[in-house]
């Protein structure tokens, strides 16, 4: 086997050990529950923590009810009375009850493609399925007890028939036994960003010290999780410009902390720095004040299955007569790069476009998404997007390929000289290999080459796999025709005839769907296939058919691959097929496709007529 094709097959084969090893570690993600299914019992949702709790809160572990129970009071909110939130993306409400933001749908998502399909949704009260939500308030701390701080049972008073848009805030107030007034006003604005500011005015006539907090808390693990390795959902936080992750596996295992009796992690945040919860497309998360210091603390509640991710500040010290305020945001919605970005960058939120898991690869990750978002804010299609980018990258990487291609051309005009080198030297393949080097040496040639362009594909190819993945702007984006979620794969089968037979494609998760191709897998397949025709097949019969079934394994290994994924590869396939044809054509070999192609029909039926 010459050069040129060692180097084909080793390509080749170097690529399909990438793609096995990639669903080796990134199996297809199991099937997600029905969002829609309806609760069993909603007792069952709370897990029994409606007990022992009172009205404790957050353990500031300078206190004396330095616990932190779970959940105090965690029974259904549908009778309580509530605060509506209305702005131009989200609809919800408030409960009075502790009052929690626990209700929250983002008006521009939908949870499918179907034009009536339900809203997303992102917060949820307690007594509805998986319980999400969070809690302000104060811990109390010196000359200051339980009672005289509002806790998640706390009914609070709402100033007037309000409803809170970007343009009317909404007051809440409550009063302790002690004289202790608490008042509360949360903003909005028009995207996902919920300001509160907190007050407390002491009447009373002795000096209290109290903690403001805030928490995120979500019983047991969510129904939809993906349970994907290679997106991150769970705890994430920012502290002092340290990403931090943790599943909620790894939230389970956390170290008891022996103040408060239960798992936590917690951690010191001198200055800037965020909490919460990330799913998939959603994520809230609470944002104290940049530059101020603060506690950031990850639990989980093992009785009652429930994780909370909490931002507790300094203990503030209240004279009589005195009246403090503080500042916490909370982001809840959706990851639209565009707009954590000009939080980050306009509204001071540090590092805040990092709560989009870019991954391992991030240094290409990123760039990446920028340059797809800026063609897509041109061409308005993220379809065509993607094929713009794979023409940009091509064009960066065309030295490479250039020299690639030159040099496997002038090992097609070597070949003659090496069938003379090989006849020479007979069994001898030390001196074979010798002379070959010298050869090569003397007509500068890189054999290695063509290797090349592949291994700079490899990490391309992940990362812009990982950014379809993760990426909510490729969530529900049409392309042409019936290509209406470039995040999903192909919905076509060629089981049906592409829609032409009057019965629906396999389920995605069965095993029939791995036969069940779609239009683009097999576009996929054919590219792959030319490309291998710009040279002549092996004379080697084993090498031959590995060469004639590659094409087709990739075709059913990447055909449950996102749309835009293939997309992406068919895309490099034909311009790669162009160049190398080109180039080759440049250097004076003209590539042989619809002869070598005829050879390889011909070498197949040979070998049938043998059997």
């Amino acid at each position: 086997m010459d050069d040129q094709n060692k180097n084909l097959l080793l390509a080749t084969l170097l690529s399909f050990v990438v793609i096995v090893i990639w669903f080796v570690l990134f199996p297809p993600p199991d099937k997600p529950a029905d969002p829609n299914a309806p609760v069993e019992n909603a007792s069952t949702e709370t897990g029994g923590a409606a007990s022992g709790d009172g009205n404790m809160v957050p353990g500031s572990g300078d206190t004396s009810g330095g616990g932190a129970s779970a959940a105090g009071g965690e029974t259904a909110e549908t009778a309580v009375p509530r605060v509506a939130i209305d702005t131009p993306r989200m609809a919800g409400s408030i409960s009075l009850r502790g009052g929690r933001l626990d209700d929250l749908r983002l008006k521009d998502y939908r949870e499918t493609l179907a034009p009536d399909s339900p809203e997303v949704t992102v917060l949820r009260p307690v007594g509805e399925r998986d319980p999400y939500y969070a809690l302000f308030g104060w811990i109390a701390g010196t000359g200051a007890s339980t009672d005289d701080v509002p806790g998640p049972d706390t009914m609070w008073q709402a100033e007037g028939d309000s409803v809170l848009t970007p343009d009317s805030p909404v007051t809440l107030t409550w009063t302790s036994p002690s004289g202790l007034t608490f008042t509360r006003t949360i903003t909005v604005d028009r995207d996902y960003m919920f300001n509160l500011s907190q007050s407390v005015s002491n009447g009373g006539d002795a000096t209290v010290g109290l903690r403001p907090y805030g928490l995120l808390r979500r019983h047991g693990t969510p129904s939809d999780l993906k349970k994907f390795f290679v997106l991150h959902e769970g705890m994430i936080r920012m502290s002092d410009g340290e990403l931090q992750e943790a599943d909620y596996g790894d939230m389970e295992d956390l170290d008891v902390d022996d103040r408060e009796g239960v798992p936590a992690d917690r951690l010191d945040v001198a200055q800037n720095g965020w909490i919460g919860f990330t799913d998939h497309y959603w994520m809230a998360m609470l944002i104290p004040e940049q530059g101020d210091p603060f506690r950031s603390t990850a639990k989980y509640f093992p009785n009652q299955d429930i994780f909370q991710a909490e931002a507790v500040l300094p203990l503030m010290e209240i004279e009589p007569g005195a009246t403090v305020t503080t500042q916490t945001r909370m982001f809840a919605g959706a990851k639209e790069w565009e707009t954590i970005r000009e939080y980050q960058n306009e509204k001071g939120v540090d590092r805040f476009v990092d709560a989009i898991d870019w991954g391992w690869f991030f240094f290409l990750t990123k760039p990446i998404f920028s340059v797809l978002h800026w063609l897509h804010s041109f061409i308005g299609n993220m379809g065509w997007s993607i094929i713009a980018l794979t023409f940009l990258l091509k064009i960066i990487l065309f030295p490479l390929a250039y020299k690639s291609y030159a040099s496997m051309a002038r090992m097609k005009e070597l070949q003659p000289e090496m069938e003379r080198l090989k006849e020479r030297a007979g069994d001898d393949r030390q001196k074979l290999q010798k002379e070959m080097m010298e050869l090569y040496r003397k007509e500068k040639v890189n054999p290695a080459a063509g290797c090349l362009p592949i291994l700079l594909q490899i990490p391309i190819f992940f990362s812009l796999y990982k950014v379809i993945f993760v990426t909510l702007e490729l969530r529900h984006a049409p392309w042409i025709g019936w290509i209406r979620d470039l995040s999903a794969p192909d919905p076509s089968s060629i089981l049906n005839l592409f829609g032409l037979l009057p019965f629906a494609p396999p389920d995605p998760t069965s095993f029939l769907a791995i036969i069940s191709l779609g239009i683009l897998p097999i576009l996929l397949g054919i590219s792959m296939w030319l490309q291998q025709k710009l040279n002549p097949a092996p004379t080697d019969p084993t090498q031959a058919m590995i060469f004639a079934w590659m094409p087709w394994v990739f075709m059913f290994m990447l055909g449950n691959f996102a749309s835009g994924l293939v997309v992406y590869w068919i895309t490099n396939n034909t311009i790669t097929f162009i160049q190398q044809y080109a180039i080759m054509r440049s250097h004076g070999y003209k590539p042989d496709v619809f002869g070598n192609i005829r050879k390889g029909f011909s070498r197949k039926k040979a070998t049938e007529g043998k059997k």
